[in-house]
């Protein structure tokens, strides 16, 4: 082999070596294990933001997944890490701007200076922009003082800006202050208001809130009462809220028999079924009961089920995790697994799909009407072969010309031929 030759294929190895290496980056770029984030969905990417860890610190770290990747895969998922946030950050309550559907507003929660348990009041509110990357601060109009040291509530937006938050608790873990008042933020105007209540409502902290397409927020489980006395609230009992007129009341459920929970997450198909994973539940002992049952609740008969689900890549019992719904799949992350003898925290995907009620490792995308795979798909696999007929063009481009380089060193040169080079003959 020629040294030519030995240096293009040298080349060619290393460049291929180091396009691989990229493309394994992301497998090595893994968040650490966390409870009490938020999260949000825009378009197919799924946003976590900060986090309690293992170490007791509240992370300012945000990290997404882009779930229309091609053959995601929840055993080897491809994080990205974004921009860090100005604080860190658990327990509060984000939701995806329906006027330009990439901005995220984060609002209240427990913050603190970055990598601190030193608190920081600087806002209430915070505003992700996820094209640039950039997060802000805004006024807010008569802007409810309380929701300064306020956690541990759900935010619900409607499709005309105005984003609805009930409940929740003080920051003080000794005198907690528990509240059962509906706050609302008009994005579009930047003003708080908190409409008086015509209705008596029990306080809740932990739930899960769903908003149906009739404008109803639907509010399930969570803790209710005061700080000397906490009890779990109803699920036979469902408290829903009238966005149209603000107005509450209570629909009764029924069909099996569900246990209270809190700390969980809940996500709604097209036919308004409203799935929840696990939560938990805090027992006569004072333990907390990590729980990894699904139920679901047709909010059209109210009626509770508790389908059949085969164990096979199940989650762990999980509580104060994050989950969306992309297409029919419900995305599970994160979230606290035990909390007895020791903290254990889980940074795992599990896929639930909602239609057959099973655990899956992947999403399948759908093919288009015609048979042929997505515009993603293709894509995809377009990327790996280009890459790879590139290579090969390479390879034969520089090859033929290191055989033609030789063929021209190699020729015994002939009386009256210039196009190769004659060496002097040495002289005596």
């Amino acid at each position: 082999m020629t040294n030519c030759l030995r240096n293009v294929l040298v080349f060619i190895i290393l460049n291929l070596i180091h396009f691989i290496s990229c493309q394994n980056v992301t497998y090595q770029n893994i968040p650490s294990p966390r409870y009490e984030q938020t999260s949000s969905l825009i378009g197919a990417k799924f946003y976590f933001f900060g986090g309690r860890m293992s170490d007791l610190y509240s992370s300012n770290e945000v990290w997404y997944l882009d779930l229309s990747i091609p053959f995601f895969n929840a055993k080897s998922p491809l994080w990205h890490k974004g921009v860090g946030m100005p604080i860190g950050y658990d327990s509060g309550t984000s939701c995806v701007s329906p006027i330009d559907n990439s901005s995220i507003f984060l609002i209240g929660g427990e913050m603190f200076v970055p990598n601190t348990n030193t608190p920081n009041f600087t806002s209430t509110v915070y505003i992700f922009n996820s094209t640039t990357s950039q997060w802000s601060m805004h006024n807010i109009i008569s802007f409810n003082s309380s929701f300064t040291t306020r956690k541990e509530m759900q935010a619900i937006v409607d499709n005309n800006g105005k984003i609805f938050i009930f409940g929740g608790s003080s920051y003080d873990t000794i005198n907690t202050i528990f509240y059962g008042d509906m706050n609302i933020l008009d994005i579009n105007t930047m003003t708080w208001s908190t409409p008086a209540q015509d209705f008596l409502i029990h306080t809740y902290v932990d739930y899960s809130a769903t908003l149906l397409a009739n404008g109803n927020i639907v509010y399930i489980g969570g803790r209710y009462g005061s700080n000397s006395s906490v009890s779990s609230a109803s699920m036979n009992q469902i408290q829903v809220f009238d966005t149209k007129n603000d107005s509450w009341s209570i629909k009764m459920a029924y069909g099996d028999n569900v246990g209270p929970r809190d700390g969980h997450s809940a996500v709604l198909t097209d036919d308004e079924h409203i799935v929840i994973y696990g939560g938990s539940v805090i027992t006569n002992s004072g333990n907390l009961n990590v729980l990894s049952d699904v139920i679901v609740l047709d909010t059209k008969a109210w009626v509770w089920d508790i389908p059949i689900v085969i164990k096979t890549n199940a989650p762990p019992p999980l509580t104060f995790y994050s989950t969306t719904l992309y297409k029919n799949y419900m995305i599970i992350a994160f979230g606290l697994i035990s909390s007895t003898p020791n903290i254990t925290l889980n940074n795992n995907i599990y896929i639930l799909d909602t239609q057959n009620f099973s655990w899956v490792t992947t999403i399948n995308i759908p093919t288009v009407a015609n048979g042929s795979t997505s515009t993603v798909l293709y894509i995809g696999i377009a990327i790996g072969v280009g890459g790879v007929i590139l290579a090969v063009l390479l390879f034969t481009i520089i090859f033929l010309f290191c055989k033609k380089h030789n063929e021209l060193n190699s020729a015994i040169p002939t009386p009256g031929d210039t196009s190769v080079s004659k060496k002097p003959i040495p002289t005596p």
